[in-house]
């Protein structure tokens, strides 16, 4: 598979001379593995007025994207639901498809860094319409997983932790699917301990290979739309699924140790799947990050 890239189109908080608020694409390649370095990957940004928003203008944006990098993205992920039909209708026109989904962790990041250091800075800088621009993300009501991804009554799930110095060592693992991004993104001492969800599950590739195409975001304890409460896996723009239900006093508290291990590590954790606990391989592993 190619190059990943994330996209941004939407408004910034700089005025041109007509107190329009000017528009912004915002371009950069996915970084998917542990040892990426961040220094080199690609970068594109370009402004434009507010009547050139549309899809052309971005379609030109991506092709200048395209020429600069000197290569094409096997897909775009977009995070913006309200931008739905003109970054897809954008993409398609280059022929790349988009996607939508909240694993776009390098871009926010990188546009929370323009919010501080670079609009500022900026002629036209309204610091009234910087406080509209903050991404956030409310919880939806999560739903049971698609018949493809259900395991069978013989598969096992457990919550276990890793220290980061060791999720380093991730490109020598057998991982047959999966994604990643540097540990620095989130600026972790190698004795930080990572939490996770590990599934053990007789169907581990299968299962693996219909997970990759869900845009995996994060993992999440859910105690106040479902009963029993649940931990749930977040995916695409607004996806939420019931990945495991839980039952008793004992689990419910080994939950909730694992949201503050998370927080403690800025939001890394991992997802994972493996056929049984003594595999020396992995159908799946998966890095996240939930974002604030």
């Amino acid at each position: 598979m190619g190059k990943i890239w994330e996209l941004d189109f939407y408004s910034r908080p700089i005025l041109d001379d007509n107190k329009k608020k000017l528009w912004e694409v915002l371009i950069c390649e996915s970084p998917t593995t542990v040892d990426a370095n961040l220094d080199t990957l690609f970068r594109y940004s370009e402004f434009c007025n507010n009547n050139q928003v549309n899809s052309i203008t971005l379609a030109k944006a991506i092709s200048k994207a395209i020429e600069e990098s000197g290569e094409t993205p096997s897909k775009i992920r977009f995070f913006r639901k309200q931008m739905n039909n003109m970054i897809k209708k954008g993409c398609e026109a280059v022929g790349i498809p988009a996607v939508a989904s909240r694993r776009t962790y390098f871009l926010q990041q990188w546009l929370a860094e323009r919010m501080t250091n670079f609009y500022p800075q900026q002629a036209g800088y309204d610091e009234t319409a910087s406080t509209t621009e903050k991404i956030q993300y409310l919880p939806t009501t999560p739903t049971g997983l698609p018949d493809a991804l259900r395991g069978d009554k013989n598969d096992k799930w457990a919550l276990v932790t890793l220290q980061a110095g060791e999720l380093r060592e991730m490109g020598e693992w057998d991982i047959a699917f999966g994604e990643a991004f540097p540990l620095e993104m989130a600026s972790l001492s190698d004795d930080m301990k990572i939490p996770g969800l590990l599934i053990f599950s007789s169907r581990a590739l299968p299962l693996a290979a219909w997970m990759s195409g869900l845009e995996l975001a994060y993992l999440r304890l859910e105690k106040e739309k479902t009963n029993p409460p649940c931990l749930c896996l977040e995916t695409g723009a607004s996806d939420s699924w019931i990945l495991a239900s839980i039952t008793d006093n004992n689990t419910l508290q080994e939950a909730l140790g694992f949201e503050t291990v998370k927080r403690q590590a800025n939001g890394v954790h991992f997802l994972a799947i493996q056929s049984s606990p003594s595999s020396q391989s992995f159908a799946a592993f998966w890095l996240l990050l939930e974002q604030g």
